[in-house]
C-alpha cells in the first residue's frame, strides 16, 4: 500500500504571510500532500514578512488538518531576518529550528525560499531526503532575481555594485566563501519550475543533481468559493485586459500603464499590490479605463480571468516558470507574454497565447485578441488543453512523490499505512 509520509516545508513566507507565487506553490502543495493523507508541518518566518508589512496580512487562509504551522517570531523582528540574510546562518532561529527539524524524523524536507529564515546553513538541519525548490534565483543572486542594477535581466554579473548601490542592500560576504556549494552537500535534489531556470542554475555553477517539475494550477472546478470583485457594482463594463502580480519594477507593469495612456480601445485591471502601488496608481489617475483592484485570494480570480480578453505578463526580469500565465490558461483565457525566461517555454509548450518583445508588438497582439474572439477561443482551448495535462495537481504530485520515492531507500519512512 501507498506510504503516508511525513513532510516538512522551509520556507520564508506562507500564506497568509506571503507576497508572491512562491508562498503560495508552497501552499497548494502542501495542502494538496494533506489532503492525500500526508503529514506535513510548514516552518515560516512572520518576522520577515513584518519587514515588509508591519501591520500584519490582510487576507485570511484556511489550513488543513493535516499540515502544522510553526511560525517563528521574535521579539527582536527587525533584527533577527536580517541576521539570517547577512550571517548564512539561521542565527536566532537556530533553536527553534533545530527542535523542529532534527526532531521532526521527517520523511521529506523540502526547503523553499530559505534566505531569511536560516541561509544556506539550514540546508544541513534535519533528517531524511532534502529536496530544495529554486522558485527564484537566490542560490546565485544576492538579489534573488538577476535583475541587474533594478533595471534589467542581467547578463553580465556585477553583483556588488548591483546589490550595495542599486539595491540598498548590505554585501553577503558568506557567499564569497563557497557556502552555498558546502550547504548544497546536505541537499538530495535542487527542483526548478522550468527548463530556463534549470539551464540557468547550471550556467552559474550549481552542480548538484537538478529536475524540472512545472507549478501546478487548481482545476477550475476545484476553486473556493471566495468573493470576486466583479460581482461590485463597479466593476467593468467594458472589454479588458488582466494583469495579477506583485507591483515590481521586474515585473514592468509600468510598460502596462505606459501603453494604455494611448490604448482606450479596452480596459486595463491591475491585481496585486508592491512597493510601486502609490507610483502607478498616481500615473494612472487621469486614465478612467485603468482600474487597480488590490491584493487578492488567489482562489478568488477565476471570474476575473474568464472575463478578461487575454492576461498581459509584461515581465523585465527571468521569470522562473509564470504560474499567473498558467492560472489563466487553466480558464482558457489566452496570455499575452513577453518573451523572457521561462515565459516563451510556456507559451510554446500551451500554445496558448502570444509572445512580444516590445510595447508595439504588445499593442498588436492585444489588437488581435480583441477584434478576433475566433482566435481567443481558440487560444484559450488550447492552453486549458495544455495546463490540464501539464500543470494538474495529480500531475504534480504525481512527479513529486516520484522524486522522494527515488531517494527514501537510502532512510526509513517514518510511517506506513495500516
Amino acid at each position: 500500500m501507498a506510504r503516508r509520509l511525513r513532510f516538512c516545508m522551509v520556507t520564508t513566507f506562507y500564506p497568509p504571510y506571503h507576497f508572491g507565487g512562491d508562498a503560495v506553490y508552497v501552499y497548494r502543495l502542501s495542502e494538496a500532500l494533506a489532503e492525500a493523507g500526508h503529514r506535513v508541518d510548514v516552518v515560516h518566518s512572520i518576522d520577515a514578512f513584518r519587514l515588509k508589512q508591519p501591520a500584519g496580512p490582510d487576507i485570511a487562509f484556511s489550513h488543513h488538518a493535516n499540515v502544522t504551522v510553526h511560525s517563528l517570531e521574535t521579539s527582536a523582528w527587525r533584527t533577527s531576518s536580517l541576521a539570517a540574510h547577512q550571517l548564512g546562518e539561521p542565527a536566532r532561529y537556530e533553536g527553534s529550528l533545530r527542535e523542529i527539524l532534527d526532531g521532526g524524523e521527517y520523511d521529506v524536507i523540502n526547503f523553499h525560499n530559505v534566505s531569511l529564515v536560516g541561509g544556506p546553513g539550514v540546508l544541513a538541519y534535519g533528517r531524511g531526503v532534502k529536496l530544495y525548490t529554486a522558485h527564484e534565483y537566490w542560490l546565485v543572486c544576492p538579489t534573488h532575481s538577476l535583475f541587474k542594477f533594478d533595471r534589467y535581466a542581467c547578463v553580465e554579473r556585477r553583483c556588488l555594485r548591483c546589490t550595495v548601490v542599486h539595491y540598498r542592500r548590505p554585501p553577503q560576504v558568506w557567499r564569497s566563501t563557497g557556502a552555498v556549494h558546502r550547504a548544497l552537500e546536505h541537499v538530495d535534489c535542487v527542483i526548478t519550475p522550468s527548463r530556463f531556470s534549470l539551464e540557468k542554475h547550471r550556467e552559474l555553477g550549481i552542480e548538484r543533481p537538478i529536475v524540472h517539475l512545472p507549478y501546478f494550477v487548481p482545476t477550475v472546478e476545484a476553486e473556493h468559493p471566495h468573493r470576486s470583485p466583479l460581482d461590485a457594482a463597479d466593476a467593468p463594463s467594458r472589454p479588458f485586459f488582466l494583469y495579477v502580480g506583485r507591483l515590481e519594477k521586474l515585473k514592468g507593469v509600468r510598460d502596462l500603464v505606459r501603453l494604455f495612456r494611448e490604448y482606450r480601445e479596452a480596459d486595463l485591471v491591475i491585481v496585486g499590490s508592491g512597493s510601486l502601488s502609490d507610483e502607478l496608481r498616481a500615473a494612472a489617475r487621469d486614465l478612467p479605463h485603468v482600474r487597480f483592484i488590490g491584493k487578492m485570494h488567489p482562489d478568488a480570480l477565476g471570474e476575473l480571468y474568464r472575463n478578461a480578453i487575454a492576461l498581459l505578463v509584461p515581465s523585465l526580469c527571468y521569470e522562473t516558470f509564470g504560474l499567473t500565465l498558467a492560472e489563466s490558461l487553466s480558464h482558457a483565457t489566452p496570455v499575452i507574454a513577453r518573451r523572457i525566461g521561462a515565459l516563451p517555454e510556456i507559451l510554446e509548450q500551451s500554445g496558448g497565447g502570444l509572445g512580444f518583445d516590445d510595447l508595439r508588438e504588445c499593442r498588436e497582439a492585444m489588437e488581435r485578441l480583441r477584434l478576433d474572439p475566433d482566435l481567443r477561443a481558440f487560444l484559450g482551448r488550447r492552453g486549458q488543453l495544455a495546463a490540464r495535462r501539464y500543470w494538474s495537481r495529480e500531475a504534480h504530485l504525481s512527479a513529486y512523490l516520484g522524486l522522494a520515492e527515488r531517494f527514501l531507500p537510502r532512510v526509513p519512512a517514518v510511517s506506513e499505512a495500516g
